[in-house]
């Protein structure tokens, strides 16, 4: 993973280690505003605000990545179960994973760990 800002302890540990913050504990979960959601690791950015929702998952959600190779993806088994765990195409670093039950008009959830995520409102 480049150098970038240095991250908190929690930070490293969700974006080194594929950890997992608690539900409804991270940052900008009900975060309203207009704006940018990036990568705090680099910088790069992820998902606009206009794709983020209410999913009542714990997690600060998204319908679609800001482009189409803002992300990277890979099968993750742990835990017993088969997820596409989501990282920062850029750098690496975990961001949460990726599930079919979103709403239109992608089907899809970008489920992301708000700790690993800067917020730039517009």
């Amino acid at each position: 993973m480049p150098a970038g800002k240095p991250l908190s302890p929690e930070q490293r540990r969700i974006a080194h280690s594929c950890a997992t913050e608690a539900p409804f504990s991270g940052p900008w979960l009900h975060e309203k505003r207009a704006g940018l959601y990036s990568c705090a690791a680099c910088g790069a950015p992820l998902f606009r605000s206009e794709s983020k929702y209410d999913s009542g998952s714990g997690w600060p959600s998204f319908f679609d990545q800001i482009s189409p190779d803002a992300l990277g993806q890979r099968q993750d088994d742990s835990l017993g179960m088969l997820r596409t765990e989501i990282h920062c195409k850029a750098c690496g670093a975990h961001m949460g994973h990726l599930f079919a039950d979103g709403p239109a008009p992608t089907g899809l959830r970008y489920c992301v760990n708000g700790s690993v995520l800067d917020f730039t409102p517009d």
